[in-house]
This record gives structure tokens, C-alpha cells and sequence, in this order.
């Protein structure tokens, strides 16, 4: 019984192998070529991110969001959400002006991406942790953390960000920390309005809020889309 299964198991790890085999050259340089796109896909889309961050710390409203396609979205916390360059260039004015200035500081470093480009090479999205340092004229420093949840498009060959999802998971005064002082995320401005509402509600720590993952798990292939939460009566009403 145990040569039985033995030889079984041995059959199902050469069958594949014994296929690739029998591919031609040219399928193989083909499937070989495919791979390599995907893998430099991945690698022009974290540049385009990682190029969105310092853009986007320094205050270069104009450069970061030349970055975005046509039509391409910014949502931060609560704030809504700005369609189209134009707008998205406004809204970031709410960060500080051009350049930043003396006093302010807005980084906001991205870290731990993981990218999942679609098969066809044409789209992709990508989760990142974020950390944020936040400082203006007159008021006390400001740390944060939080979640991208981001979507791209390849437009005429290059990479463009369609879709930019910034999840305030926390923000605290700089002085007293996360353990003594939990700050609220700012709502929706009536300076530069929206042109949609929050596309999800939910309140920053402590409540606790995970945002769905764009991908599935690597090993079981389920999608992490129903997270348990604890219960919010205030920010998701329960039925």
C-alpha cells in the first residue's frame, strides 16, 4: 500500500514537469517572457508609489498628481473623495501649500507592499503600511498610522495610479502618544468639498477598523473580504 502511494505521489510531481517538457521552445519563452513582464510590472508599480511618497511629503502638490490617471481617485480617512487631477491637486492643498513651508511636515512613508498585477498586465492593486509625521504653524506634532489600499492602470505603456485609499488606523498628539491621546481624523472640507462622500465610514483608534484585502491568502486562496470587527454602534450601526 505504501509503494502505492508512493507512486502516486511521484506521478503527480513529474506529471507537471513532463508537460512543461513537451512544450515547444517557443511556449516556453513565451510563458518565460510573460513572467518576466509581470515581475517588472510589480517593480514600476512600487517606483510610481514610492515616487507618490516623496512627491507627496515635500509639499509637490502638482507632481503627485500628475502620477494619477485621468480619471484616477484620492480618499484620505474621512475627507471623501477628489476625482480627476484637478481636484486631486485642490485636496491636497488641505495638507499645506506648495512646497510645504516653515513649520509644516507631512511625511508619509509606505512600507510592506504587496502588489498583485491582473494577469493581462493591465491593471493591479496593492496594499502598503503607512507612517505619518504631520506638523504646522501653531500646533502640536502629530503621529499616525495606516493602511493604502491602491489601484492601478497601465495607460499607453505607463503605470498611473487609479485609485488612492488611505486608512487612518490611528493618530496621536506627538507628545503624549498612542497610550494617553487618540486624535479624530478630519471630516470633509468645506473649503475644497469632495466630489463624493467617504466611500467606507469607520473611526480611527480605538475603535478598530480593518480595511478588506485586495488579495486573496497566498496559501488557502480565500479572499480576506469579511473580517471579524468589533462591534461600532456609533460608525456602522449594527441591523
Amino acid at each position: 500500500m505504501r509503494a502505492i502511494i508512493l507512486s502516486l505521489a511521484l506521478a503527480a510531481t513529474l506529471a507537471p514537469l513532463a508537460a512543461q517538457a513537451q512544450q515547444s521552445p517557443e511556449a516556453r519563452l513565451a510563458a518565460y517572457r510573460e513572467r518576466v513582464e509581470r515581475l517588472e510590472d510589480a517593480d514600476a508599480i512600487e517606483e510610481l508609489q514610492a515616487t507618490y511618497g516623496y512627491y507627496f511629503d515635500k509639499g509637490l502638490w502638482d507632481d503627485a498628481a500628475d502620477l494619477f490617471a485621468a480619471d484616477g481617485t484620492f480618499e484620505y480617512g474621512q475627507m471623501g473623495v477628489y476625482v480627476g487631477q484637478p481636484h486631486i491637486r485642490r485636496a491636497m492643498l488641505l495638507f499645506g501649500p506648495k512646497g510645504l513651508g516653515r513649520g509644516y511636515l507631512n511625511n508619509h512613508m509606505m512600507m510592506q507592499p504587496v502588489i498583485t498585477v491582473a494577469d493581462d498586465g493591465k491593471t493591479a492593486t496593492a496594499r502598503w503600511q503607512g507612517m505619518v509625521m504631520l506638523s504646522e504653524p501653531g500646533a502640536n506634532g502629530v503621529w499616525g498610522v495606516g493602511l493604502y489600499e491602491n489601484a492601478y492602470v497601465k495607460d499607453r505603456g505607463t503605470w498611473k495610479i487609479a485609485k488612492l485609499h488611505f486608512y487612518v488606523t490611528a493618530l496621536t498628539d506627538y507628545d503624549a502618544g498612542f497610550t494617553r491621546s487618540a486624535l479624530r481624523m478630519p471630516g470633509q472640507s468645506a473649503i475644497y468639498p469632495p466630489d463624493r462622500p467617504p466611500t467606507e465610514i469607520y473611526r480611527a483608534y480605538p475603535s478598530a477598523y480593518i480595511p478588506p484585502f485586495s488579495y486573496v491568502h497566498p496559501v488557502t486562496g480565500k479572499p480576506l473580504t469579511d473580517i471579524p470587527e468589533p462591534a461600532d454602534t456609533v460608525a456602522r450601526p449594527q441591523p
